[in-house]
């Protein structure tokens, strides 16, 4: 049907009130409510948007042809039914589809919105970014991103000084998501740390890239120290690895088995080796170069594990959790200075299901859906309404407890948690307090707006018709995986 036929089957309905519209002080425009006029329109007007909606015959058209025909008054009604059915018919396409959206920090391009811009709210990144493909999940590193789509594909953006985005045409940044192609096989899972990152294979092969100074990459004393395209952890040959988590320079990963293995700098026990003896005879702790299986947690069955700036964590399938790493009383929260260099039980907390690591605190999620944070407290990162050390767990209350917490992540000093499909932020803004390469650019990792610090759990204000499944943080920005609902 052409844009003239449109026009005609609107204007023969308006030949019985063109007298009145030749003598002004007769309107016509108050018979636009009747209901047998609004019926004869819906019906006459949505059948000819139907045909329309894949021609050039847009709202606008219709409105223009309208109003000759009837009047400005028809003309909004109109626009308001069409901008309703639009935005109906739009909710129904997107639903049950998934995006990221990212915010904070926007130095070398790890928002991967195609700039350098830091974002003080959540901004949506949607899958023509990744090739037309869905993300499943996202992790954030110290200054890069990486996505892995529901594809397998494995995408990065962001600071790639030591070759942590994995891409072969070597850059020292990129702003917008590219693909990481050195994975010859369906990823499943992906880990981000601060200089390095790593996936998993569905048949649970393990490969690593970024900067290998300490031996994170887990590729043997002789490796590069810059390694920037995935590389194959061989000595893991005939071994299944289901998770991994990265940290400040080191790396943790769990068999299917449920044995806890551990690479990379071993300052301040991070690693759970425990002391080796020095030519002096002083105790210290050394890197690994290869994996290395925990010892001490010979006979535990760990299923999560968390990798810190400078502390680790894991949690057994009998909900224990298990810590190892710096412990000092100004930062950590202990009440002894001792770093645990080997893993021990947190024995206060309640049967627990996931934990993460960040600066200098932790968080864990009970069976429950209970949230405890505990360590250092700087700029309220722990949410427990003050800036106090806490020595011990200490459960987060507030709004977001009347729905069951499912998922927690760390920065550097803030934190997010998902609770009924919401998300909520606390912790450092971003003002103040940041590492020298970050220093000249704000944060806004919280996105609410700002960059002043939250005490307490904050609920994110972002779009209406989605719900939160995923988080990451980085050291100060935060990415987040949506559904639309």
């Amino acid at each position: 049907m052409s844009n003239g036929v449109m026009s005609r089957l609107v204007m023969e309905k308006a030949e019985g009130s063109r007298t009145d519209e030749q003598n002004p002080s007769i309107s016509h425009e108050p018979h636009l409510e009747s209901p047998q006029f609004q019926a004869w329109t819906i019906s006459r007007t949505y059948a000819c948007m139907k045909k329309f909606t894949s021609s050039s015959y847009s709202a606008e058209n219709l409105s223009k042809t309208a109003k000759s025909a009837f009047g400005s008054s028809f003309k909004r009604w109109v626009s308001v039914k069409f901008e309703k059915e639009e935005e109906k018919q739009l909710e129904e396409f997107n639903k049950g589809k998934k995006f990221v959206a990212l915010w904070g920090n926007g130095d070398y391009g790890r928002l991967g919105l195609g700039n350098l811009q830091s974002q003080w709210m959540p901004k949506p990144l949607f899958s023509s970014a990744f090739d037309n493909q869905s993300v499943k999940e996202i992790a954030c590193g110290g200054a890069h991103t990486l996505f892995l789509t529901e594809n397998g594909n494995v995408y990065a953006t962001g600071l790639n000084d030591f070759g942590q985005l994995g891409i072969s045409d070597y850059k020292s940044y990129t702003t917008q998501p590219f693909g990481v192609s050195g994975v010859p096989k369906e990823v499943m899972k992906i880990s981000a740390g601060y200089h390095h990152s790593a996936a998993i294979t569905v048949d649970g092969e393990l490969y690593m890239w970024g900067k290998n100074s300490n031996g994170q990459l887990g590729l043997g004393k002789k490796a590069e120290k810059v390694v920037p395209v995935p590389r194959k952890v061989e000595c893991l040959d005939g071994v299944t690895i289901t998770v991994a988590s990265l940290g400040f320079e080191h790396s943790i990963a769990v068999t299917d088995g449920g044995e806890a293995l551990s690479w990379g700098e071993g300052e301040s026990g991070r690693l759970g080796h425990g002391h080796e003896s020095s030519i002096l005879g002083f105790l210290k702790s050394i890197s690994e170069y290869t994996p290395r299986l925990i010892k001490e947690l010979e006979g535990v069955k760990v299923k999560s594990v968390s990798a810190g700036m400078l502390h680790s964590a894991c949690i057994s399938e009998n909900g224990t959790v298990y810590f190892f790493g710096e412990r000092t009383l100004e930062k950590l929260g202990f009440s002894k200075a001792n770093n645990a260099t080997t893993p021990s039980m947190i024995s206060s907390l309640p049967f627990s299901e996931e934990v993460a690591c960040g600066g200098y605190h932790t968080c864990v999620i009970t069976n429950g859906g209970e949230l405890y944070t505990w360590g250092s407290n700087e700029n309220g990162c722990l949410g427990i309404g003050d800036t106090d050390v806490a020595h011990s767990p200490e459960r987060v209350q507030g709004p977001f407890t009347r729905e069951p917490v499912s998922k927690v992540a760390c920065g550097w000093k803030h934190t997010v948690a998902v609770s009924g499909g919401n998300i909520y932020t606390w912790g450092w803004g971003g003002s103040h307090g940041t590492f020298s390469e970050d220093g000249h650019s704000p944060g806004g990792q919280l996105g609410h707006g700002d960059d002043v610090d939250y005490v307490e759990p904050t609920l994110l204000d972002f779009h209406k018709n989605v719900k939160a499944l995923e988080v990451s943080c980085g050291f100060n920005h935060t990415g987040g995986l949506f559904e639309y609902i």
